[in-house]
């Protein structure tokens, strides 16, 4: 059975490494996996959208409509953007952070509220936390990646062990402490 996962987010929020993180754990787990490149405004603040697929046998990288096992999102515009992939027993694993799209931030939008209660009126079951502060707390705003993937740790029958040599496996030994703390802010959550 192949399992889905989408990260979004706005770009520069970390989810290459997000993927990558959870592509190589995934692998060392002994599933075959496909994770898609990002696509979208990566350089430029805009939506970002990557792909993680793994199971048995991948054939293709991609997840349809109605088809995510998880979101995981950085910005909660972001998940509800993405709402109509999760399949209906899916979960979205959301920061609660707000980050402006253009429209917003040129005044010819309001940014939407209560999207949060608006999905989960839609039947989403929505894990939604402050990952920014915990982020913070961890000793850097760029850690929100990994605290999202500490959250969604929870959801894996994978020992915590594992998720942590993977961290170190890909996180330069520099910023290697603050993301196990960052890790470990969002596992406990």
């Amino acid at each position: 059975m192949t399992k889905n996962i989408m990260i979004v987010g706005v770009g520069g929020q970390g989810s290459l490494l997000a993927s990558k993180l959870l592509g190589h754990l995934l692998l060392t787990e002994g599933y075959d996996v496909k994770v898609s490149e990002v696509h979208g405004m990566s350089q430029r603040g805009g939506s970002v959208v990557t792909y993680v697929r793994f199971g048995e046998k991948v054939y293709s990288p991609v997840i349809d409509k109605g088809e995510a096992d998880f979101i995981v999102s950085f910005e909660k515009l972001e998940a509800a953007r993405y709402l109509e992939y999760l399949k209906p027993d899916g979960r979205i694993v959301t920061n609660t952070q707000e980050i402006d799209p253009m429209p917003v931030i040129t005044g010819a939008a309001p940014y939407p509220d209560q999207l949060i209660e608006k999905m989960r009126q839609k039947g989403a079951n929505v894990d939604a936390m402050d990952c920014l502060t915990l982020a913070n707390e961890a000793g850097s705003a760029k850690a929100v990646n990994i605290v999202l993937m500490g959250k969604l740790s929870n959801y894996f029958d994978i020992p915590l062990e594992k998720w942590q040599k993977a961290i170190a496996e890909c996180v330069p030994e520099k910023f290697l402490e603050l993301n196990q703390k960052a890790f470990m802010l969002g596992r406990e959550q």
